[in-house]
């Protein structure tokens, strides 16, 4: 079966660490497209923070961001799909979470708020080139009509272990827990994840499951890879995340979402 659909998660797999797209990964991508293949993200990134790599590479489509919460066409700006925790449970969430004293992000559209700004909202706006608004959270929360893409705790590893248990037992089944780097742990609605949005997209492009192809490496990452016909982990990816894709390949540093679509898109396709 054909790849018809390449989904590639941004951080650590298609973009260097220097957070830049080497030469390689754009001729790869250039050539999918121009064989007729769909080329999207399925990122936890904002829009506005994933928007610049699409323009770079010419991507005129649909991208999957906040780990699914959103689709949005990346030039227009358009919004496809939107899944948010609604307002008042993120009112309910939030509050508790100040409470506990814990540093978050809470995300609306384009928009990223903190209550105070510290070390790690200052390294998060310097990685990503979004600015991190302070403001009064619950306030924002007051004036809200619908609800929030996504919340993100930061706090060492081991303490986010701890309090993943904590709000699966206090939240059963109301939200979506992941992790896209080790001292993130990222809320969602709990429908939301990057394998059903791209599946359900894919559906409405008439691509069948076994025709997409998702590349990742961290644990926001597993149910595209554990879904997709294809599901790719890049040598740096998690252990848990290499022992359900299908196929490991190279390092971000090495290219690996570019030997990746030359191996199995563009060979096939000749």
């Amino acid at each position: 079966m054909k790849i018809k659909l390449v989904a590639t998660d941004l951080d650590d797999t298609l973009l260097r660490d220097d957070l830049t797209l080497s030469q390689r990964v754009i001729d790869a991508i250039r050539q999918a497209k121009e064989q007729g293949v769909y080329v999207t993200f399925a990122t936890g990134r904002m829009p506005v923070s994933a928007r610049p790599y699409a323009e770079q590479l010419g991507l005129d489509v649909p991208i999957i961001t906040y780990n699914g919460a959103m689709i949005q066409e990346a030039i227009s700006h358009k919004i496809l799909y939107r899944k948010v925790i609604p307002v008042e449970f993120a009112r309910e969430i939030v509050r508790y979470l100040l409470g506990e004293g814990l540093h978050l992000h809470m995300y609306r559209g384009d928009q990223v708020h903190v209550q105070k700004a510290n070390e790690w909202s200052e390294a998060y706006g310097q990685k990503t080139g979004v600015q991190v608004e302070e403001a009064d959270l619950l306030e924002i929360l007051r004036e809200e009509k619908e609800g929030v893409e996504k919340i993100i705790i930061f706090a060492d590893p081991d303490e986010l272990k701890i309090w993943r248990e904590k709000l699966q037992v206090m939240f059963p089944n109301m939200l979506h827990l992941t992790s896209s780097k080790p001292y993130f742990l990222e809320l969602n609605h709990p429908e939301v994840n990057k394998g059903n949005t791209l599946l359900n997209f894919a559906k409405g492009l008439g691509i069948k499951p076994e025709e997409v192809m998702a590349i990742g490496d961290s644990l926001n990452d597993l149910e595209m890879i554990r879904y997709a016909g294809l599901g790719v982990a890049v040598e740096n990816a998690h252990q848990e995340v290499k022992d359900v894709a299908k196929v490991i390949t190279s390092s971000n540093e090495e290219d690996g979402v570019a030997k990746a679509i030359e191996d199995y898109v563009l060979k096939e396709n000749r």
